[in-house]
């Protein structure tokens, strides 16, 4: 039985608060790059780069990242894949704003800032969350956060955005 709680209207209005906060934060978007944690995570930083475009008609290049190989909780194989789906942006010496779709123990986190720290030394790094459910196992923190939605260890949270699941929303479901 899963439960909706939030829907396509509460996501936007809160990727587009986010966006306001990024733009505050950063004093605008100049030198700034929005990284995507695979898998909609990406989907997330290009609806927040199309925002920043509208509000400040500049272009913030979205990379994708593939944190997989990076990750200390599940196993590796040989032919793990590119770690960045752009190789044309550097990061080097930028701000960054990590995107992810549900910030839990912490550890999708950990494996990004691995991957990007190998990639270049970037100014600095910010998370960009769309939820935030609580039961850290590391010590990470959103700086930009759409909604906290407490939860039990028990329960999933399911991201749904509309270019892959053809639908908006987050719900929750018992494992």
């Amino acid at each position: 039985m899963s439960k909706v709680v939030v829907d396509k209207m509460a996501m936007q209005r809160a990727l587009t608060r986010i966006t306001y906060e990024i733009i505050e934060k950063n004093k605008g978007v100049n030198n700034l790059v929005l990284v995507g944690i695979k898998t909609r995570g990406i989907y997330l930083a290009k609806r927040i780069a199309n925002r920043l475009q509208k509000l400040e008609n500049k272009e913030v290049p979205v990379v994708g990242i593939d944190v997989t190989k990076y990750r200390d909780d599940i196993q590796h194989t040989n032919n793990e894949p590119e770690v960045l789906s752009d190789n044309e942006v550097s990061l080097k010496d930028k701000n960054i704003i990590l995107v992810d779709d549900v910030l839990f123990t912490g550890r999708t986190i950990n494996a990004a800032l691995s991957a990007i720290a190998e990639l270049g030394r970037p100014n600095n790094i910010r998370l960009a969350v769309l939820v935030d459910r609580g039961h850290r196992e590391l010590p990470i923190r959103a700086d930009f956060v759409g909604k906290n939605i407490p939860t039990s260890k028990q329960e999933i949270i399911q991201v749904q955005v509309d270019e892959i699941d053809d639908q908006d929303s987050v719900e929750i479901d018992e494992k």
